[in-house]
C-alpha cells in the first residue's frame, strides 16, 4: 500500500530525531508546521516542514491526561512549554502556533482546554482535530477505518471520500493494560506501567493484557457493525506490542494494518493538519 508506504518513511525519519536534540536541514522557504499531542503516558511536539517532512521531535512522559480528558493543566503546560524552549533552542527561530488534538466526540470546554494549554505555553491555538483524523492524514485514509488506542481510550473513525462518517471512543487503552499488569503482579501502577515498557517483557505481557486487547477489538466490531469498512489501521502507542494487530486481526476475521511507531502517527498528523508559518513571521 503506497499510502502507508509514504506514511512509514515519514514515521522512521521522524523517530531517528525524536529527543535526540537535533534538527534535520532546513529551508527557510518552505516553511514549517506545528503540532502538540497530550497523551495519556506522554506530551509529544512535532515539528515539520511546510512539504511534511519531520524536522524537530521531543517528547515527555507525563500523567497529565485520563480518559482523553487533562487531570493536571499546569504540568502540561510545563512540559508543552519545555518542549517549545528546546524546540527553539535548535532550530533558532520561534514557534508561534501550534495545532493540537482531542478524543472523538469531545465537546465544550474539555475540547477548549486543548487550546488553552497550547496558548499558555505562549503559541497561538492554530487547528484541533480529533486523534484518528490526525492520524489519517499522515496515513492518507480517504477510504477505510483507524483506531486510535490511546492510553485512556480506543478511538474509532470510519472515512469515506475522506470524511469521518462515524466517530466512536470508548474509555479502554493502555491504562487499563497496565491495571492489569498491577493486578496480575499484585505490584503499583507505576512499576507496572515500566514493566509494560520493558521490551525484554513483551510475550509475557501481552499474554497478560491479551482480553484488553480483545476489548479494544470488540469495541472495533461494535462500530463496523454500524458502519462496516476496510481497510483497517490501527495506532496509538498502546498499539506497540508485536502481536497486536495479529490478535485484532483474529478477532475481527479482518485484516488490519499497523504503521512503524504507531505512537507517532497521530503526534505527526496534529503536525500537519496545520497551517504553515514561515519563520521571519515570528522573529
Amino acid at each position: 500500500m503506497e499510502s502507508l508506504e509514504k506514511a512509514n518513511q515519514i514515521l522512521a525519519e521522524f523517530e531517528k530525531i525524536a529527543n535526540t536534540n537535533t534538527a534535520k536541514s532546513f529551508d527557510p522557504k518552505d516553511g514549517f508546521k506545528v503540532g502538540v499531542d497530550l497523551g495519556t503516558s506522554s506530551i509529544v511536539l512535532v515539528v515539520l516542514d511546510g512539504k511534511d517532512q519531520p524536522l524537530f521531535g521531543a517528547f515527555e512522559f507525563a500523567d497529565v491526561v485520563r480518559d482523553g480528558l487533562v487531570v493536571n493543566y499546569q504540568q502540561s503546560v510545563q512540559i508543552v512549554s519545555r518542549l517549545k524552549q528546546q524546540a527553539e533552542e535548535v532550530l533558532g527561530f520561534p514557534l508561534t502556533a501550534a495545532s493540537g488534538a482531542i478524543p472523538p466526540g469531545t465537546v465544550g470546554n474539555n475540547k477548549r482546554v486543548v487550546a488553552n494549554i497550547i496558548e499558555s505555553a505562549d503559541m497561538a491555538a492554530d487547528q484541533l482535530v480529533d486523534e484518528p483524523t490526525a492520524a489519517a492524514l499522515l496515513l492518507g485514509v480517504s477510504e477505510g477505518a483507524v483506531i486510535d488506542v490511546g492510553g485512556g481510550t480506543t478511538g474509532i473513525s470510519v472515512f469515506e471520500k475522506g470524511q469521518p462518517i462515524l466517530v466512536v471512543d470508548e474509555p479502554t487503552g493502555g491504562t487499563h493494560m497496565t491495571l492489569v499488569i498491577a493486578g496480575y503482579f499484585q505490584e503499583t501502577i507505576e512499576e507496572a506501567e515500566q514493566r509494560k515498557r520493558d521490551i525484554s517483557k513483551e510475550r509475557e505481557n501481552f499474554t497478560i493484557v491479551r482480553p484488553v486487547v480483545q476489548r479494544m477489538a470488540e469495541i472495533t466490531r461494535q462500530a463496523l457493525l454500524r458502519q462496516p469498512t476496510e481497510p483497517l489501521y490501527v495506532v496509538g502507542g498502546a498499539a506497540y506490542f508485536k502481536e497486536f494487530e495479529g490478535e485484532f486481526a483474529n478477532y475481527l476475521q479482518q485484516e488490519v494494518y499497523k504503521p512503524v511507531y504507531p505512537q507517532f502517527v497521530t503526534p505527526i498528523g496534529i503536525a500537519m493538519s496545520s497551517h504553515i508559518i514561515f519563520p521571519q513571521e515570528g522573529e
